[in-house]
């Protein structure tokens, strides 16, 4: 099934990874690329590359992937990183499952290729996670950076977090509102050369997105049902 698609990416300073990624963005599919305040010519390659560019100045990944959700069209959504780490040719059979109701919210998997792709103090923390999320009975293993789901449902979740623990926030709720999640492998590889994640690249970042997640789940305690 062939579906229109709004893919948002998250930015900040990845002008050398979106002049690798966009030019390999499916035509039936539009690059919504929101600027997170970054300082390198981010915004001007996403343009001349024809992306419909948001400028987010208020820091935060929560802050970056809202904007864009809600700067998006009408209907199918996908959630992308900017940094060249997944492949937009990989959404195809997120976005078929939820195009043809076989899903509400689907997910890609990470499966690293290639040696130092995903640092292991950024897998493990990111696994100790989904396995609390599978006690829950959310069917994941993995917080997912490559997600699609239908942009209005998602609006109406009434999703709060604007830091690192929106992916979390949004399994948490959708869950919460019944939504089928299915989950499904996807490459992960090396990001962008000259580029550096801001959650995996350093172990401060990943400790600064545990806290999110840590204080997400917090949260999420009075509201399961």
């Amino acid at each position: 099934m062939t579906a229109q698609v709004d893919v948002v990416l998250p930015c900040r300073d990845e002008a050398a990874a979106l002049a690798l990624l966009l030019p390999r963005m499916p035509t039936h599919y539009r690059a919504v690329v929101v600027d997170n305040g970054s300082r390198d010519a981010t915004a001007a390659v996403a343009r001349a590359l024809g992306a419909l560019v948001v400028q987010q100045p208020a820091p935060g990944y929560g802050s970056a992937v809202q904007a864009g959700i809600e700067a998006a069209r009408p209907g199918l959504v996908a959630v992308l990183d900017g940094d060249d780490s997944l492949d937009p040719l990989d959404l195809a059979p997120l976005v078929d499952l939820v195009a043809e109701g076989r899903a509400d919210l689907a997910v890609g998997r990470r499966r690293p290729v290639g040696r130092g792709t995903w640092p292991l103090h950024a897998r493990a923390g990111n696994a100790l996670v989904a396995a609390r999320l599978r006690r829950r009975g959310i069917p994941v293993h993995d917080i997912a950076p490559m997600r699609v789901f239908d942009r209005d449902a998602l609006l109406d979740l009434g999703i709060a977090d604007r830091r690192s623990g929106y992916p979390l926030e949004l399994l948490l709720r959708a869950a919460s509102a019944g939504w089928r999640i299915v989950e499904q492998d996807v490459a992960y590889r090396p990001r962008a050369a000259g580029t550096r994640s801001k959650v995996s690249g350093s172990l401060r970042g990943t400790l600064t997105a545990g806290m999110d997640f840590r204080r997400v789940l917090a949260e999420a305690t009075g509201r399961r049902p």
